[in-house]
């Protein structure tokens, strides 16, 4: 059966047959359930399986590129790489300062970061499951104009696979007006590595959603929120939010950190409000 498979996939990389997607597809899937079955067959799978999976593995990667097309795998790539440059912002611990503290234990830091400018920094721990947290801000992220009032509406402009979407995020105006209103494009970037999901995004350029009269573009640069469970409370999740962003227009910096340190407290306490009267997932009807 494996060599037959084999035989298929290799098919697919002669001329005539060379833009056959769905062959190659169906031939990835049939190396897949093939392996599992045969490496579910005895406690220890040979070491010829080892090799197949790596060269399965190394065609799946070349699959996926001809499943997408060139500027979805270039949004792809461009969530991928705002997550690893937020995440490397993250793993520095030297240069943070407290910008406040609440007396839950909520706290924001920031720092300035080189070729990036001044970043913020929210850790709270929230009295949730981290899949709760998961479903709220990934899965229903379109909702989140209905309980935080900061934000207007988010849409979801397209979805890339399983891990990229594009969005516009029409902000609320801060209050007294300090900040007009703001829009952002962006590429997001959702991964689960073990029991921490990381969700990132940065601006992006997409051509069906152009600037609006009225409203200042603003950018987000390398951002992400981190979630885990901890160690000593699984059903609590700490939450790590990196916020950079760029309001554009003519601000004082005073008043940018002032709104974008409060931004972080305030979504803080909006989601607590909201994850604490809506009913668990598994109570929805």
């Amino acid at each position: 059966m494996l060599l037959a498979t084999f035989k298929l996939c290799a098919g697919s990389s002669y001329r005539h047959v060379r833009n056959m997607k769905g062959l190659r597809h169906q031939a990835m899937l049939a190396i897949g359930q093939e392996l599992n079955r045969r490496a579910l067959g005895g406690p220890t799978p040979g070491a010829w399986i080892n090799q197949v999976q790596r060269r399965s593995s190394l065609l799946g990667s070349r699959l996926e590129e001809t499943l997408y097309s060139d500027q979805e795998l270039a949004y792809i790539r461009q969530g991928e790489e705002a997550m690893q440059k937020a995440l490397g912002i993250l793993s520095n611990q030297e240069g943070w300062k407290k910008e406040s503290q609440q007396a839950n234990g909520d706290k924001v830091l920031s720092k300035v970061v080189p070729d990036v400018g001044k970043v913020f920094r929210l850790e709270v721990v929230v009295d949730q499951p981290m899949e709760r947290l998961y479903e709220e801000l990934v899965e229903r992220m379109e909702t989140m104009g209905e309980w935080n009032p900061n934000v207007k509406e988010v849409k979801v402009l397209q979805k890339i696979g399983k891990d990229t979407v594009i969005t516009h995020e029409l902000a609320a105006e801060s209050a007294g007006n300090l900040v007009g209103p703001r829009d952002f494009v962006s590429v997001r970037c959702a991964k689960r590595r073990g029991s921490t999901c990381v969700l990132a995004g940065m601006a992006t350029h997409f051509g069906e959603m152009p600037e609006q009269k009225g409203v200042i573009r603003g950018e987000h640069g390398p951002t992400c929120m981190v979630l885990h469970p901890l160690a000593q409370s699984p059903s609590k999740t700490k939450l790590t939010w990196l916020l950079s962003i760029d309001l554009k227009g003519w601000l004082p910096k005073t008043i940018i950190n002032q709104v974008l340190s409060q931004t972080q407290v305030d979504f803080a306490n909006h989601l607590r409000k909201h994850l604490e009267s809506s009913p668990a997932p598994e109570a929805r009807c």
